[in-house]
């Protein structure tokens, strides 16, 4: 058990025949009482230092390990988006390569039919033509008769 300052005061020690000097054993108790109880003082106040900075660690500590998670957290969200959009953005590439490719698609689609189309309108006017030309020259075969002639008498004629 640790000495206390009272423990010290209270010692009494034996008398004998050539013993020391009882005032300057007892100045020097004072003495030793005064700084013992300025060590514990201290030490008491180191203490209650050392507790409060322990406090200050504690707390600093916490904030240090919340400050880490925030971060791993914040890292892995951020790493998430980062995935999403990625993701994203293939989709949207994805997505617009087959509208593009439906365009094209559609375009040639519809330039064929219109080539075709074409060429059956050409068709039509070769046949076209070549039906007028035969009528013109049915046509003019039939002015080229002497039979006209004849017709064109028995109209006047008949008028």
């Amino acid at each position: 058990m640790a000495l206390t300052p009272l423990d010290i005061h209270n010692k009494e020690f034996g008398r004998s025949f050539r013993g020391y000097d009882e005032d300057q054993v007892n100045e020097f108790l004072d003495q030793v009482i005064k700084d013992y109880e300025a060590l514990i003082r201290e030490n008491k106040d180191l203490q209650n230092q050392l507790a409060t900075i322990q406090e200050r660690l504690d707390h600093f500590s916490n904030i240090e390990e919340t400050l880490s998670k925030t971060i791993i957290i914040a890292q892995e969200a951020a790493d998430e988006v980062k995935s999403n959009s990625k993701k994203e953005a293939q989709l949207i590439i994805k997505e617009a390569e087959k509208n593009a490719d439906r365009i094209i698609n559609e375009s040639l689609s519809k330039s064929r039919k219109i080539a075709v189309e074409i060429e059956e309108l050409k068709k039509q006017a070769s046949i076209y033509r070549t039906r007028f030309r035969t009528l013109l020259e049915a046509q003019l075969e039939l002015l080229g008769k002497e039979d006209w002639s004849s017709l064109e008498r028995m109209e006047i004629e008949h008028t």
